[in-house]
């Protein structure tokens, strides 16, 4: 599919949300708002990072989401692949162990959460190079057309925290409070 980002600096969450209903394709909510929680996975020399800054043709995201709450007990989060070919991707989404976040949660923690993962020896072996570097959640509305051709999604109350390889205590945090991102998704 294709994902089409867009930053809004100039609308509000309700403004933008507005226009998208207004919309002649008829975007209806499929489901309420919720939080989202990602924390995202790069090699020790930021490679999936430098791909996605520097517009790599073949690139992959991987991350850890899971919905509601950030801190404390995480239930059924998924580990997830965004693979993109050009300017389409696809999302690869396999179950991934509960886990608690919170500020003792650091490299060791990450290893032991790996250790109990019951995925695909490959997947293993990747996830071995791979150490959590991006803490990120935001708030989220759904819409799509009636057909489900094109879905859109309109983010805001973005914030960011880095990882530290030992404990973390999640104290400097970065906040969008005034931008809002508005998605298209949409088949190839």
């Amino acid at each position: 599919r294709y994902e089409r980002k867009f930053v809004i600096e100039q609308l509000g969450r309700q403004q933008v949300e507005a226009l998208v209903k207004r919309h002649p394709a008829l975007f209806g909510r499929p489901y309420p708002p919720r939080w989202v929680n990602n924390i995202y996975l790069d090699t020790e020399g930021l490679d999936c990072y430098a791909a996605n800054v520097g517009g790599t043709g073949e690139r992959c995201k991987v991350r850890v989401r899971w919905y509601g709450a950030l801190w404390g007990p995480v239930e059924q989060p998924a580990l997830e692949f965004k693979i993109r070919r050009g300017s389409a991707g696809i999302k690869v989404a396999q179950a991934f162990p509960s886990f608690v976040l919170d500020q003792g949660f650091g490299r060791a923690c990450w290893q032991q959460i790996v250790s109990r993962a019951t995925l695909p020896a490959a997947t293993i072996e990747q996830l071995k190079h791979l150490r959590p570097v991006l803490l990120n959640r935001y708030r989220r509305s759904y819409f799509a057309t009636g057909s489900g051709t094109y879905r859109a999604t309109v983010d805001d109350e973005m914030s960011f925290y880095g990882f530290q390889a030992l404990h973390n205590h999640f104290l400097r945090r970065h906040v969008l409070w005034h931008d809002v991102l508005l998605e298209l998704k949409y088949g190839i």
